[in-house]
This record gives structure tokens, C-alpha cells and sequence, in this order.
């Protein structure tokens, strides 16, 4: 019989959140470290597991944690490794479960952020019940996570679902993060949406809110408060970003006919000015058989705790020997 909590942990270059879970979702108590304070792994490992265990001791939860998952960056399903992560002060490959392992005598799984955020929206979000849907993050970057049949799609090598770099624009597109041109990533971005912001002042005449503003400053959250406050440039940049993604989401329908796309991350706090935008586009742009068949929604997963909820719906997977 499963033990009745599980501790999830939220791995980024900046910091690494952690919390205890149950098995209705809720977390119990939580904390976080500086993910960067060592540059030693081991070192980070050891006051990562000082930390965690101060945080379970206090909250009465000893012997009764039934698993650990861990969200990462370029955390890989099947091998329990970080590989290649740009973010991570440590050489790659990181042998992060077999680490987390050993130290807390507990078993992990490990996946990426955004799959970890797709599998926590399928446990306590708005996919419950959902045997199809496709996960979308809006950070940092685009990420995504892909569920077919109730089962995460990782591929063959656990890297599957890096639909952010996808490209959008073949000529003269946005130099991306990884390396190529014309990625989703670059455009649907919290980063891609100040971008935009930049673009526009630069080609545009008329009258924002923004030109009050430094420009290389911008953020998506400046131009969410200047759209917000009517400003008619603003909502355009909204406009531009919500077709791009809806574009995409039209062609995403053609591989796996999900019965919902699921809109996580920062910029989906900008509420209608992003899902009226990504709705009509890909209601234009899908293929008529799916058209008015596929839902767009925004996640259900409370804000503050939704990286340490879906890394932690990873340890529930797990099995006693």
C-alpha cells in the first residue's frame, strides 16, 4: 500500500523548490535552496537532503513518503540523467536520480519541467480524466509536455515533446535559444513576447505606453499592464503572440488529435488577451475535421505550487519492492 505523501522537487538554474505532497494535491509544507550555491554536485545533493529532511521531520512526515519525483531541465525520463542542461553549474551527464536515490534511501523518477507540469495537470488539474492532451508552458521558454492514450510521450531516447522548437517562421525567423531560426520559442516566449514589444516600437509610429519605457527593459509583464490599460500597440503584440501559438496548436492537433491543449506559465495569467487571439487562430488554421472538437484551456494547478504538484505526481508512480 503506498505511503501517504510523496516529495516533489522543482529543479532550476536559479533555485530548487521542494514540497510534501499528498494524495489530493495538497502541499503540506515546502521550502527551496540556491541550486547554483555549489559547485560541487554531491554538495548540492547533501544540502538539498538536509533540507528536505528538516522540512518532512517538521512536518511529521517520517517514514511516510512514498517516492520522490524531480522536474529538471533536461531531466530524462528513462535515464534518471540531466543531460545537457545550459542552466546547471555541474558537467553533464548528472546522474540525478541514482543520486536523490542513494542519499534519501527513497525511490525517484526524474523528467523535465514541462512534462513533470503535464503529468501534475493529468493528477490534480484541469486533464483529470484526460487520456489525450498536450501540455503547453509559457516561461522562460515554451516547453511541452504529450499525452497519448494516458501515457507520457518520451520517445526513444526520453526527449520527446520539444515542441517549442518547432519552427514557425523558415525565413528570416528569431535567432532561438538553441541554436536555429524561426522557433515557437522564440516568439510565444515570456522572452518572446518583449521581443515583440521591441520590434514593434522599433517599425511602428504610433503612440504606446512602452516608448515611456526603456525598450531593451520591456518585459511581458510591462506590456500585459500597458494592454491592460487599454494601450492599443500592446494588445497588437497580445495579438501577434496568440496567433503565432494558435498556428501551432493547429498543427500540433494533426499529430496526436488531443482533446485539449492545456496553457500553463506565466503569460497565462494575460488571461483573454492571449486565448482569444490562440483560439481564433486555430480555429482558422486547423484541419476542418478537429474544428470546434478541441479545447483550449488554461491550467487549473494553483500558481505557487504548480512545479513542486507536478514533480511531485512522478512519485506516486513508484513501486515497493
Amino acid at each position: 500500500m503506498a505511503k501517504p505523501y510523496v516529495i516533489g522537487i522543482d529543479m532550476g538554474g536559479t533555485n530548487t523548490a521542494f514540497g510534501i505532497v499528498d494524495a489530493r494535491g495538497n502541499v503540506i509544507a515546502s521550502d527551496s535552496i540556491k541550486t547554483g550555491k555549489h559547485s560541487n554536485f554531491d554538495d548540492y545533493v547533501d544540502e538539498l537532503y538536509t533540507e528536505v529532511t528538516r522540512v518532512v521531520e517538521s512536518a511529521g512526515a517520517t517514514g511516510m513518503i512514498n517516492g520522490i519525483g524531480i522536474g529538471a531541465p533536461n531531466g530524462n525520463y528513462y535515464t534518471g540523467m540531466i543531460e545537457g542542461a545550459p542552466n546547471l553549474p555541474w558537467p553533464s551527464p548528472i546522474p540525478l536520480a541514482d543520486k536523490i536515490s542513494e542519499k534519501f534511501g527513497i525511490p525517484c523518477v526524474v523528467t523535465n519541467d514541462a512534462n513533470a507540469a503535464a503529468i501534475g495537470e493529468m493528477t490534480y488539474g484541469a486533464a483529470r480524466g484526460m487520456k489525450d492532451f498536450i501540455m503547453i508552458t509559457l516561461g522562460t521558454g515554451v516547453g511541452s509536455g504529450i499525452v497519448v492514450g494516458g501515457q507520457m510521450v518520451y520517445g526513444h531516447d526520453g526527449f520527446a515533446g520539444e515542441l517549442g522548437h518547432v519552427i514557425m517562421k523558415r525565413n528570416n525567423g528569431r535567432m532561438c535559444g538553441c541554436g536555429r531560426t524561426g522557433c515557437l520559442e522564440a516568439y510565444c516566449s515570456a522572452t518572446g513576447v518583449a521581443r515583440t514589444a521591441r520590434e514593434f516600437l522599433e517599425i511602428r509610429k504610433e503612440d504606446s505606453k512602452l516608448r515611456e519605457m526603456n525598450t531593451e527593459d520591456i518585459t511581458s509583464k510591462d506590456v500585459f499592464d500597458a494592454a491592460m490599460a487599454g494601450d492599443k500597440l500592446a494588445k497588437e503584440i497580445f495579438d501577434y503572440t496568440g496567433k503565432i501559438l494558435g498556428e501551432a496548436l493547429a498543427d500540433f492537433t494533426a499529430f496526436s488529435a488531443p482533446e485539449a491543449f492545456i496553457i500553463f506559465g506565466g503569460l497565462a495569467k494575460s488571461g483573454d488577451l492571449i486565448m482569444n487571439p490562440i483560439k481564433e487562430a486555430f480555429e482558422k488554421n486547423v484541419l476542418p475535421l478537429w474544428r470546434g472538437k478541441v479545447k483550449i484551456l488554461f491550467s487549473e494547478m494553483k500558481e505557487a505550487d504548480a512545479a513542486i504538484l507536478g514533480a511531485s505526481a512522478l512519485g506516486w508512480e513508484v513501486k515497493e519492492d
